[in-house]
């Protein structure tokens, strides 16, 4: 079992910066592909960005270039570095875990969620 818990949210103007932090529980957490999924009101959960246990990112293309993902396995913490930030990025950003080899892609993919944090972009 895995818990996950994302902090950083806010409210930010376009053109900033935000930092999310996801704190995953159990001590397997290096074993696990990261990934961040974001749901904005009316929208259906889309992906954001993924590392896998190497170290290798994998961004949506609506998000590259502007947003880094990072993980730190000796503090069991996956983060999402959001610059240039736009309104449409308004959503809220769920943390996943998921202990398989896929895609990493796709909601299907994750075996563990977080609640998720807020960020909104005013324009």
């Amino acid at each position: 079992q895995v818990q996950l818990v994302e902090s950083g949210g806010g409210l930010v103007q376009a053109g900033g910066s935000l930092r999310l932090s996801c704190a995953a529980s159990g001590r397997t957490f290096s074993v696990y592909t990261m990934g961040w999924f974001r749901q904005a009101p009316g929208k259906e959960r889309e992906f954001v960005a993924a590392v896998r246990r190497s170290g290798i990112g994998i961004y949506a293309d609506s998000v590259k270039g502007r947003f880094t993902i990072s993980r730190d396995n000796a503090k069991n913490t996956v983060y999402l570095q959001m610059n240039s930030l736009k309104p449409e990025d308004t959503a809220v950003y769920y943390c996943a875990a998921d202990l398989g080899i896929g895609a990493a892609t796709e909601i299907d993919d994750y075996d563990y969620w977080g609640q998720g944090t807020q960020v909104t972009v005013s324009s």
